[in-house]
Order: C-alpha cells, then sequence, then structure tokens
C-alpha cells in the first residue's frame, strides 16, 4: 500500500516539475520575444529618425550650415507628455510613434489619421473623390491591407460616400482612430524605455554643457 501511495506521490511530483518546465519555457520565450520586438522597435525608430536627419542635413549642406543631430532633445521629448497632438505635430515625435505603434503591429491606425490628414487639404473634387476611394481601398473595405477596427455602420456610411466624396467622408472614422490612439497606444508609448531614454540627457550632451 506504501510502495502505490510512494508511487503516485512521484508521478505527482513529475507530472508538476513538467508543468513547471514548461511555465518557465513559456516565460522565457515570452521575454525573448519583447527583447526581440523592443529591439526591432529601437531599429525601426532609429532609421525613422536618420532619415529625418538625412533630409534636414542635405537642405542644410545646401546653404552651407552645419549638420543639425537627428535626436530630439530631451526638453523637446518631454513636450510629447502634455498631450497627444504635441506628439503628432513634431516629426521626431510623430516618428518615434509610429515605429511603436509597428512594433505592436497597429501602425494602420496611425497611416490611417495621417492620410485623412493629406486628404482633407485637397481642394480638387476629382483628386478628392480618388483619393476617397485610394483610402477606402487601403483602410476600410472588408480584408483591406491595413484595414481599421470600425464600427459597421461608420464603414457602410463610407462606402455610401465616397461617390460624390467630401472633406468629410472619413470624419467619423478619424475621430474614432483618434481617440484609440490617444486612450491606448499614447499612454503605452509613454510608458516604454525607448521613450524615457529619449527623455534623459546623454552623456555627450551632459559632456557638452559642461565644456
Amino acid at each position: 500500500m506504501q510502495s502505490v501511495i510512494f508511487l503516485a506521490f512521484q508521478h505527482d511530483c513529475s507530472r508538476m516539475e513538467k508543468s513547471a518546465s514548461r511555465c518557465q519555457s513559456k516565460e522565457e520565450k515570452k521575454g525573448k520575444m519583447k527583447k526581440t520586438i523592443l529591439k526591432d522597435w529601437k531599429a525601426r525608430l532609429n532609421y525613422f529618425l536618420q532619415n529625418s536627419s538625412n533630409s534636414t542635413s542635405a537642405k542644410a549642406n545646401k546653404k552651407g550650415q552645419q549638420k543639425t543631430c537627428f535626436r530630439p532633445s530631451p526638453e523637446e521629448a518631454q513636450l510629447w507628455s502634455e498631450a497627444f497632438d504635441e506628439l503628432l505635430v513634431n516629426k521626431y515625435g510623430l516618428a518615434a510613434f509610429r515605429a511603436f505603434l509597428k512594433s505592436e503591429f497597429c501602425e494602420e491606425n496611425i497611416d490611417f489619421w495621417l492620410a485623412c490628414e493629406d486628404y482633407k487639404k485637397i481642394k480638387s473634387p476629382q483628386k478628392l473623390t480618388a483619393k476617397a476611394k485610394k483610402i477606402y481601398s487601403d483602410f476600410i473595405e472588408k480584408e483591406a491591407p491595413k484595414e481599421i477596427n470600425i464600427d459597421f455602420q461608420t464603414k457602410n456610411s463610407i462606402a455610401q460616400s465616397i461617390e460624390e466624396a467630401t472633406h468629410t467622408c472619413f470624419s467619423a472614422a478619424q475621430k474614432r482612430v483618434y481617440s484609440l490612439m490617444e486612450n491606448n497606444s499614447y499612454p503605452r508609448f509613454l510608458e516604454s524605455e525607448f521613450y524615457q531614454e529619449l527623455c534623459r540627457k546623454s552623456p555627450i550632451s551632459r559632456d557638452s554643457q559642461e565644456t
């Protein structure tokens, strides 16, 4: 009888060890995945910021001016936390935020919002209709390559309005996406490691200030 109990106890222990091992393995995988995503995000962010720097530097070189640093100052980065709009109107902030959304696989939200901003600036009725159909096929219709998450009623309303497009065709959808980013993605961005690094003064900038 004791041997049976002992065997049962051994079996339970073995099962618990396997379960713990599986949990540990899952946690390790999650940790590795998180590090990979963060590394990828940092690379993308640096790419966007570097590109912004290259265009600025090219203009500066033509005018015979000194190259500008592509990294935003800590003070500039800290302003992004004051309001979502402060982030969106800053070219570095926008690049950083888009890179963050890309790491979360939801960059379609900022891409749609930007497309709507460009759309509202169009003056030609013909170009307005063409752009409306392009936005619809890219972001709104079912299984669109960058389909955004909006309700059926809004989608249906857009589908009906793009044939005679106006500047307000996408207003409801844009407000929905803006609210989604402001209340969900934006707070996570502000808590992210890279944003916190941007807000800290680098050793190089501190040394230059001291000299």
